[in-house]
């Protein structure tokens, strides 16, 4: 990446992601029995990862948490308000992964394309500033049942165009995937998406 063609404002942001990426990475190598979190693989042309946790709670309700709560565990500064309690998921086939923004104001950041209740939600899109750019992307939410609770997998792949290539995403994109399953797994446990 060419950071000399970044405004002063994207370098910042990359910095302070690339900051956070670093302390969910250490976070993340303190609790291997509680997450798991992987770049599969990254190119130029795409990327895909996957992160999964335990979370000590029925399947029925950590699907709840995670489709009508979304606004309570997901992080506002990962939102164009900076309020995540704008956001909202419509778990139906065209269902929206939505934000308001304003009176008659309001963005899409994913497409619901397959839903099972309580076993998968998948969501299509580029998330967050890959929205932006010429990509697309298949998020993927699995729910199983598992003797201490349920286990969650986060996955998303990526694919498209961008001059700089892809593959410096993967790790920025991972850390958001990353922190918003263990936000989600901190909220149900706790019911505070904060302590993890």
């Amino acid at each position: 990446m060419d950071c000399g063609k970044l405004s002063s404002r994207t370098k910042v942001e990359i910095g302070t992601v690339m900051k956070r990426t670093t302390a969910v990475l250490l976070l993340v190598s303190c609790m291997p029995a509680a997450i798991n979190a992987d770049v599969i693989g990254a190119g130029p042309g795409g990327f895909s990862l996957v992160s999964e946790a335990t979370i000590d709670a029925p399947r029925t309700e950590v699907w709840v948490a995670a489709i009508d709560d979304v606004g309570q565990w997901w992080n506002g500064e990962h939102s164009i308000s900076g309020d995540s309690t704008n956001m909202s998921i419509d778990p139906r086939p065209q269902g929206c992964f939505c934000e308001a923004i304003g009176e008659h104001a309001g963005v899409v950041h994913l497409t619901v394309t397959f839903v099972n209740p309580n076993v998968l939600l998948r969501l299509t899109g580029g998330l967050g500033p890959l929205g932006l750019m010429g990509v697309n992307g298949n998020m993927t939410w699995e729910f199983f049942d598992v003797e201490d609770g349920t286990r969650v997998r986060f996955s998303y792949a990526v694919g498209g165009y961008q001059p700089e290539g892809l593959d410096s995403l993967a790790e920025p994109v991972d850390y958001v995937i990353t922190e918003a399953l263990l936000r989600l797994k901190a909220y149900v446990e706790t019911g505070d998406a904060l302590k993890f």
